[in-house]
Protein backbone atom coordinates (compact mmCIF):
# COMPACT_ATOMS: atom_id res chain seq x y z
CA UNK A 1 0.00 0.00 0.00
CA UNK A 2 1.34 3.46 -0.82
CA UNK A 3 2.11 5.10 2.52
CA UNK A 4 2.52 8.78 3.39
CA UNK A 5 5.97 9.21 1.76
CA UNK A 6 4.76 7.59 -1.46
CA UNK A 7 1.73 9.87 -1.57
CA UNK A 8 3.85 12.95 -0.82
CA UNK A 9 6.35 11.93 -3.50
CA UNK A 10 3.56 11.46 -6.02
CA UNK A 11 1.97 14.81 -5.18
CA UNK A 12 5.25 16.68 -5.48
CA UNK A 13 5.80 15.04 -8.85
CA UNK A 14 2.44 15.90 -10.39
CA UNK A 15 1.99 19.43 -9.01
CA UNK A 16 4.24 21.20 -11.54
CA UNK A 17 2.10 19.71 -14.31
CA UNK A 18 -1.32 20.66 -12.93
CA UNK A 19 -1.08 23.92 -10.94
CA UNK A 20 -2.50 26.80 -12.94
CA UNK A 21 -3.92 24.46 -15.59
CA UNK A 22 -7.57 24.36 -16.51
CA UNK A 23 -9.49 21.07 -16.70
CA UNK A 24 -10.95 20.43 -20.14
CA UNK A 25 -12.55 17.05 -19.46
CA UNK A 26 -13.03 14.46 -16.74
CA UNK A 27 -13.18 10.89 -18.04
CA UNK A 28 -14.58 8.26 -15.67
CA UNK A 29 -13.85 4.86 -17.21
CA UNK A 30 -14.99 2.89 -14.15
CA UNK A 31 -16.68 4.52 -11.17
CA UNK A 32 -16.47 1.40 -8.97
CA UNK A 33 -13.73 2.52 -6.61
CA UNK A 34 -13.79 2.28 -2.81
CA UNK A 35 -16.67 4.72 -2.95
CA UNK A 36 -18.49 5.25 -6.27
CA UNK A 37 -17.04 8.16 -8.21
CA UNK A 38 -19.86 10.75 -8.05
CA UNK A 39 -21.34 12.41 -11.11
CA UNK A 40 -20.50 15.72 -9.43
CA UNK A 41 -16.84 15.11 -10.25
CA UNK A 42 -17.62 16.63 -13.66
CA UNK A 43 -17.98 19.95 -11.83
CA UNK A 44 -14.19 20.00 -12.11
CA UNK A 45 -14.47 20.61 -15.85
CA UNK A 46 -13.67 24.20 -16.73
CA UNK A 47 -12.00 24.84 -13.38
CA UNK A 48 -8.41 25.92 -12.91
CA UNK A 49 -6.39 23.90 -10.41
CA UNK A 50 -5.05 26.47 -7.96
CA UNK A 51 -3.53 24.29 -5.24
CA UNK A 52 -2.49 20.79 -4.28
CA UNK A 53 -1.91 19.56 -0.75
CA UNK A 54 -1.70 16.28 1.10
CA UNK A 55 -3.71 15.42 4.21
CA UNK A 56 -2.75 12.02 5.59
CA UNK A 57 -2.82 9.81 2.47
CA UNK A 58 -5.34 11.97 0.62
CA UNK A 59 -4.36 14.37 -2.17
CA UNK A 60 -6.49 17.50 -2.42
CA UNK A 61 -6.53 19.59 -5.60
CA UNK A 62 -8.24 22.91 -4.97
CA UNK A 63 -10.22 25.09 -7.39
CA UNK A 64 -12.44 28.13 -6.92
CA UNK A 65 -15.48 25.86 -7.24
CA UNK A 66 -14.52 22.91 -5.08
CA UNK A 67 -11.86 20.30 -4.30
CA UNK A 68 -10.88 17.07 -5.98
CA UNK A 69 -9.93 14.40 -3.44
CA UNK A 70 -7.83 11.48 -4.63
CA UNK A 71 -6.62 8.42 -2.72
CA UNK A 72 -4.32 5.75 -4.16
CA UNK A 73 -5.88 2.87 -2.23
CA UNK A 74 -3.94 -0.39 -1.89
CA UNK A 75 -2.04 -0.40 -5.15
CA UNK A 76 -2.94 2.71 -7.12
CA UNK A 77 -0.77 5.31 -8.75
CA UNK A 78 -1.17 8.70 -10.36
CA UNK A 79 0.52 9.58 -13.65
CA UNK A 80 0.86 12.64 -15.86
CA UNK A 81 0.74 11.43 -19.46
CA UNK A 82 0.03 12.78 -22.92
CA UNK A 83 -3.46 12.11 -24.27
CA UNK A 84 -2.21 9.80 -27.02
CA UNK A 85 -0.90 7.21 -24.55
CA UNK A 86 -3.30 4.22 -24.70
CA UNK A 87 -5.35 3.58 -21.58
CA UNK A 88 -4.38 0.62 -19.44
CA UNK A 89 -6.99 -1.80 -18.15
CA UNK A 90 -7.11 -0.26 -14.69
CA UNK A 91 -6.91 3.43 -15.63
CA UNK A 92 -10.24 4.32 -14.04
CA UNK A 93 -10.09 8.12 -14.09
CA UNK A 94 -8.47 10.61 -16.45
CA UNK A 95 -8.41 14.39 -16.11
CA UNK A 96 -7.53 16.18 -19.34
CA UNK A 97 -5.82 19.54 -18.87
CA UNK A 98 -5.65 22.50 -21.23
CA UNK A 99 -1.94 21.77 -21.61
CA UNK A 100 -2.84 18.60 -23.48
CA UNK A 101 -1.64 16.36 -20.66
CA UNK A 102 -3.74 13.93 -18.68
CA UNK A 103 -3.71 13.06 -15.01
CA UNK A 104 -4.61 9.37 -14.75
CA UNK A 105 -5.56 7.32 -11.71
CA UNK A 106 -4.54 3.69 -12.13
CA UNK A 107 -5.98 1.36 -9.48
CA UNK A 108 -5.98 -2.41 -10.09
CA UNK A 109 -7.71 -3.31 -6.82
CA UNK A 110 -10.15 -0.37 -6.89
CA UNK A 111 -9.58 0.56 -3.25
CA UNK A 112 -8.72 4.13 -4.21
CA UNK A 113 -11.01 7.13 -4.28
CA UNK A 114 -11.92 10.10 -6.44
CA UNK A 115 -14.44 12.47 -4.85
CA UNK A 116 -15.64 16.02 -5.40
CA UNK A 117 -15.96 18.19 -2.29
CA UNK A 118 -17.73 21.54 -2.07
CA UNK A 119 -16.95 23.82 0.85
CA UNK A 120 -14.11 23.34 3.31
CA UNK A 121 -12.50 19.98 2.46
CA UNK A 122 -11.05 19.66 5.97
CA UNK A 123 -14.61 19.36 7.30
CA UNK A 124 -15.33 16.35 5.10
CA UNK A 125 -16.11 13.14 6.99
CA UNK A 126 -12.92 11.51 5.74
CA UNK A 127 -10.72 14.30 7.06
CA UNK A 128 -12.28 16.02 10.05
CA UNK A 129 -11.35 13.39 12.65
CA UNK A 130 -7.72 12.94 11.65
CA UNK A 131 -4.82 13.49 14.00
CA UNK A 132 -1.90 15.85 13.32
CA UNK A 133 0.56 15.47 10.47
CA UNK A 134 3.72 13.72 11.69
CA UNK A 135 5.97 16.33 10.10
CA UNK A 136 3.88 19.26 11.32
CA UNK A 137 4.23 21.45 14.39
CA UNK A 138 1.25 19.86 16.15
CA UNK A 139 2.89 16.45 16.46
CA UNK A 140 4.84 16.91 19.69
CA UNK A 141 5.96 14.92 22.70
CA UNK A 142 3.10 16.47 24.69
CA UNK A 143 0.57 15.34 22.08
CA UNK A 144 1.86 11.76 21.90
CA UNK A 145 2.24 11.47 25.67
CA UNK A 146 -1.37 12.59 26.16
CA UNK A 147 -2.55 10.13 23.49
CA UNK A 148 -0.77 7.25 25.25
CA UNK A 149 -2.02 7.98 28.75
CA UNK A 150 -4.12 5.09 30.07
CA UNK A 151 -3.79 3.15 26.83
CA UNK A 152 -3.37 -0.62 27.22
CA UNK A 153 -2.88 -1.20 23.51
CA UNK A 154 0.58 -1.90 22.11
CA UNK A 155 2.53 1.26 21.30
CA UNK A 156 2.80 0.24 17.63
CA UNK A 157 -0.98 0.13 17.30
CA UNK A 158 -1.32 3.54 18.92
CA UNK A 159 1.08 5.31 16.57
CA UNK A 160 -0.68 3.66 13.61
CA UNK A 161 -4.04 5.10 14.72
CA UNK A 162 -4.82 8.01 12.36
CA UNK A 163 -6.71 9.77 15.15
CA UNK A 164 -3.41 9.97 17.07
CA UNK A 165 -1.13 10.84 14.17
CA UNK A 166 -1.67 10.34 10.45
CA UNK A 167 0.50 8.54 7.98
CA UNK A 168 2.55 6.26 10.25
CA UNK A 169 1.89 3.06 8.34
CA UNK A 170 3.12 -0.43 9.08
CA UNK A 171 6.56 -0.04 7.53
CA UNK A 172 7.40 3.26 9.19
CA UNK A 173 5.96 2.26 12.57
CA UNK A 174 8.34 -0.72 12.71
CA UNK A 175 11.26 1.42 11.61
CA UNK A 176 10.57 4.29 14.02
CA UNK A 177 10.14 1.98 17.01
CA UNK A 178 13.49 0.37 16.23
CA UNK A 179 15.16 3.78 16.02
CA UNK A 180 13.63 4.74 19.37
CA UNK A 181 14.60 1.43 21.01
CA UNK A 182 11.01 0.55 21.92
CA UNK A 183 9.52 -2.96 21.86
CA UNK A 184 6.47 -2.69 19.54
CA UNK A 185 4.45 -4.86 21.95
CA UNK A 186 4.96 -2.56 24.94
CA UNK A 187 1.79 -1.13 26.49
CA UNK A 188 1.51 2.44 25.22
CA UNK A 189 0.63 3.86 28.61
CA UNK A 190 3.84 2.46 30.08
CA UNK A 191 6.26 3.96 27.58
CA UNK A 192 8.30 6.64 29.36
CA UNK A 193 8.38 10.25 28.25
CA UNK A 194 12.08 10.07 27.28
CA UNK A 195 11.30 7.11 25.04
CA UNK A 196 8.25 8.85 23.57
CA UNK A 197 10.43 11.87 22.84
CA UNK A 198 12.80 9.60 20.93
CA UNK A 199 9.81 8.09 19.13
CA UNK A 200 8.48 11.46 17.97
CA UNK A 201 11.92 12.30 16.62
CA UNK A 202 12.26 8.88 14.97
CA UNK A 203 8.87 9.12 13.25
CA UNK A 204 9.80 12.50 11.84
CA UNK A 205 13.22 11.30 10.72
CA UNK A 206 12.11 8.08 9.05
CA UNK A 207 9.28 9.73 7.13
CA UNK A 208 11.38 12.71 6.04
CA UNK A 209 14.17 10.40 4.87
CA UNK A 210 11.76 8.26 2.89
CA UNK A 211 10.22 11.29 1.20
CA UNK A 212 13.68 12.54 0.31
CA UNK A 213 14.56 9.17 -1.23
CA UNK A 214 11.32 8.89 -3.15
CA UNK A 215 9.22 6.55 -1.05
CA UNK A 216 9.51 2.89 -0.17
CA UNK A 217 9.71 0.41 -3.05
CA UNK A 218 7.26 -2.39 -2.25
CA UNK A 219 5.36 -4.42 -4.82
CA UNK A 220 3.08 -2.05 -6.73
CA UNK A 221 4.42 1.39 -5.98
CA UNK A 222 6.46 3.43 -8.41
CA UNK A 223 6.60 7.20 -8.27
CA UNK A 224 5.04 9.64 -10.68
CA UNK A 225 7.83 9.38 -13.26
CA UNK A 226 7.72 5.59 -13.28
CA UNK A 227 10.96 5.23 -11.32
CA UNK A 228 10.97 3.19 -8.10
CA UNK A 229 11.72 4.77 -4.76
CA UNK A 230 14.90 3.74 -2.99
CA UNK A 231 14.14 3.82 0.74
CA UNK A 232 13.54 0.07 0.91
CA UNK A 233 17.26 -0.46 0.42
CA UNK A 234 17.91 1.17 3.81
CA UNK A 235 15.18 -0.47 5.91
CA UNK A 236 16.52 -1.44 9.33
CA UNK A 237 14.02 -4.10 10.43
CA UNK A 238 10.95 -4.20 8.22
CA UNK A 239 10.67 -7.37 6.11
CA UNK A 240 14.08 -8.55 7.39
CA UNK A 241 12.97 -11.55 9.48
CA UNK A 242 15.92 -13.79 10.33
CA UNK A 243 18.48 -11.33 9.02
CA UNK A 244 21.08 -9.80 11.38
CA UNK A 245 20.28 -6.48 13.05
CA UNK A 246 22.33 -3.73 11.45
CA UNK A 247 23.33 -2.55 14.95
CA UNK A 248 23.91 -5.65 17.09
CA UNK A 249 23.70 -8.59 14.63
CA UNK A 250 20.85 -10.25 16.58
CA UNK A 251 18.35 -11.93 14.25
CA UNK A 252 15.35 -9.76 13.44
CA UNK A 253 12.06 -11.28 14.62
CA UNK A 254 8.61 -11.11 13.05
CA UNK A 255 5.37 -11.13 15.04
CA UNK A 256 1.79 -10.13 14.26
CA UNK A 257 0.17 -7.13 15.95
CA UNK A 258 -3.26 -5.97 14.96
CA UNK A 259 -3.20 -8.48 12.07
CA UNK A 260 -0.10 -6.76 10.63
CA UNK A 261 3.42 -8.12 10.33
CA UNK A 262 5.72 -6.43 12.80
CA UNK A 263 9.51 -6.62 12.75
CA UNK A 264 11.87 -5.82 15.61
CA UNK A 265 15.25 -6.54 17.17
CA UNK A 266 14.89 -8.42 20.51
CA UNK A 267 18.14 -6.93 21.81
CA UNK A 268 17.91 -3.29 20.66
CA UNK A 269 14.21 -2.94 21.49
CA UNK A 270 13.87 -4.03 25.09
CA UNK A 271 12.41 -0.80 26.52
Amino acid sequence: MPELPEVETTLRGVLPHVIGKRVREVIVRDNRLRWPVPDTIHELEGCRIDSGVRRAKYMLFGTAKGTLLLHLGMSGNLRVLTQDVPFKKHDHLAITLDSGKQLRLHDPRRFGAALWIEGDPMQHALLNDLGPEPLGDEFTLAHLHAACQGKTAAIKLVIMDSRVVVGVGNIYASEALFMAGIDPRKTAGKVTKPRLEKLVKAIREVLAASIEMGGTTLRDFVNESGDPGYFAQTLRVYDREGEPCRVCATKIKRIVLGQRSTFYCPKCQQS
